[in-house]
C-alpha cells in the first residue's frame, strides 16, 4: 500500500526524520538478525536467507561454517552433503548451486576474500543491492539502506515514498536520513515491520509513529487489541531481547 500525501520536501524530510527518531528510540537495539563471525558468514547467511526465516537460517549456519569456513573449503564442499546441511532453509538444490558459484568467484577473482565495495559484491553470482548493502553496512561498516518486504513496505506506508522498485525506494529514502544513519534506519524499519507494522495486519494502536503516519487505521487501533498483535520481545509478557533491558 502507498500513501504518499501532499507535503513539501522539507516537510517529509523533517517528518521522516522525527520517525526515524522515535522508532530508534523503541529498537535502541536493533540490529541484524543473521549470525555471523566475519563477511563471509554475514554474506553466505544472507544469499541462504531467501524464502526463509532468519531463525531458519542460524540454526544452519553453524554446521555449515564449521564444516566449511573459508571460501576455498565452500567451493569445493561436496554438493550432496552441503545439501544435507541446507534442506531445512528450503530450496537447498538451488541454495547450494549459488553458494558453490559464489565461493567459486571469491576464490578465483577475490583471493577467497569478500570486497568490500559495492561494485565488487554486485558482481557476485546470486548478490544484488539488498545483500550487498547488508553485508557493507554490518561487516564493513559502510552505510547502506536494505531494502527487504519489511522496509519497502513501511517506506511505502509511511509516505516516505510511493516507488515499488527497491533500488528506488533506497536511493528515495536516501535523500530523506543522514547517509550515517542508513545502515541503523534499515535495523529499525525491519524491526518495526516484523514486530509491529506486519503486512496483514498492523498494530496502529501499539505504534509509537501513529500520530505521523498517513496510513495509521489500516490495522489496529485499539491500545489494547493492537498490544496483542505486538510479536517478538515486544509481545504481552515476552522477556526483554539482550541489550533491551
Amino acid at each position: 500500500m502507498s500513501v504518499v500525501r501532499e507535503e513539501s520536501p522539507l516537510a517529509l524530510t523533517r517528518r521522516a526524520r522525527r520517525m526515524y527518531r522515535t522508532l530508534h528510540q523503541r529498537y535502541p537495539y536493533a540490529h541484524c538478525e543473521l549470525d555471523f563471525d566475519n563477511p563471509l558468514q554475514l554474506l553466505v547467511a544472507t544469499v541462504l536467507s531467501a524464502q526463509t526465516t532468519d531463525v531458519t537460517v542460524n540454526k544452519v549456519t553453524p554446521a555449515l561454517f564449521a564444516r566449511w569456513p573459508t571460501a576455498a573449503d565452500l567451493a569445493g564442499a561436496d554438493r550432496a552433503e552441503m545439501e544435507e546441511v541446507l534442506r531445512p532453509t528450503g530450496f537447498f538444490r538451488a541454495k547450494t548451486n549459488s553458494v558453490l558459484k559464489l565461493a567459486a568467484v571469491l576464490v578465483d577473482q577475490h583471493d577467497g576474500e569478500v570486497p568490500g565495495r559495492l561494485q565488487d559484491l554486485v558482481k557476485l553470482p546470486g548478490v544484488g543491492r539488498k545483500t550487498a548493502n547488508v553485508v557493507l553496512g554490518n561487516a564493513f561498516g559502510v552505510p547502506g539502506i536494505t531494502v527487504d518486504t519489511h522496509f519497502g513496505r513501511l517506506a511505502r506506508r509511511m509516505g516516505w515514498t510511493d516507488e515499488e522498485d527497491p533500488v528506488k525506494v533506497e536511493h528515495a529514502v536516501g535523500e530523506l536520513v543522514p547517509r550515517k544513519d542508513w545502515t541503523m534506519l534499515s535495523h529499525v524499519l525491519i524491526f518495526h515491520g516484523r514486530r509491529t507494522c506486519h503486512a496483514r495486519r498492523p498494530a496502529c494502536g501499539a505504534c509509537p509513529v501513529a500520530q505521523w503516519c498517513p496510513s495509521h487505521g489500516i490495522g489496529e487501533t485499539d491500545p489494547d487489541k493492537a498490544a496483542q498483535l505486538l510479536k517478538y520481545e515486544l509481545a504481552p509478557g515476552a522477556q526483554p531481547t539482550k541489550g533491551e533491558a
